[in-house]
């Protein structure tokens, strides 16, 4: 694989995670500026999507520094393979973000709220860009226009053809295989000469492990509702 071409992919795999993930923070932006005059939600759209991207930054570098720690890596591929399996089976979660009378609250309440939920974006995205600082910036300014203006487009698209969201999930799945690869104590436990062969393996069975979970939780589900009838 050539570094032009995994760059390109690692860009790709942090906008399409923040988009996919990012459906909550647009909910909540429209909750808070939902009774902004009309010449000022633009600005507060705008402010607080902006304020949450910055936290959002600052808490993914911190998290990049943490994953040197041993086993750290692994832990983390662990809760992204729930965060990915959850976003399969769980129904949107609507914010309760309450409608801020003027800017600068419905900006507050926007970057808090984003702070408290924005936990799997940070780890999935962490993780996607392989601790490099560049790249976690540089992919979640790109993220930035596209959240703002073009959320609810995407949840449309996102309703409309739900293999995406199946797809996107199989994404989580194979970055969290990409973090266990890479946590500092590995080779301390597996000894292999081709370590691209065991990401590769490990990434697989992260993304078949997600569809594989989540399909089967479906599956049960509707066969528990069919007995309740």
């Amino acid at each position: 694989m050539s570094s032009e071409f995994a760059i390109g992919w690692e860009v790709f795999e942090i906008i399409w995670i923040n988009l996919l993930l990012s459906g909550d923070n647009a909910i909540l932006i429209a909750l808070a500026c939902r009774q902004l005059p009309v010449h000022q939600r633009r600005w507060g759209v705008f402010l607080g999507a902006l304020g949450g991207v910055i936290l959002r930054i600052a808490f993914t570098l911190v998290i990049v520094q943490l994953m040197a720690i041993p086993f750290l890596k692994v832990t983390g591929a662990a809760l992204l393979l729930i965060i990915a399996i959850k976003l399969l089976i769980d129904e949107t979660e609507h914010s309760d973000v309450k409608a801020k009378p003027n800017l600068w609250s419905a900006v507050g309440a926007i970057i808090m709220a984003d702070a408290v939920m924005s936990l799997d974006n940070v780890i999935a995205i962490a993780a996607a860009a392989r601790g490099s600082t560049e790249l976690i910036v540089f992919g979640l300014l790109v993220s930035v226009p596209i959240v703002m203006f073009g959320a609810g487009a995407l949840l449309k698209v996102l309703e409309r053809f739900p293999a995406l969201v199946w797809a996107g999930a199989g994404l989580l799945g194979w970055v969290a295989g990409e973090m266990a690869a890479a946590d500092p104590a590995l080779p301390t436990f597996v000894h292999v000469m081709d370590y691209s062969a065991l990401e590769f393996g490990l990434s697989i069975g992260g993304a078949g492990l997600v569809l594989a979970v989540a399909l089967a939780i479906a599956v049960y589900r509707q066969w528990r509702e069919d007995q309740s009838v």
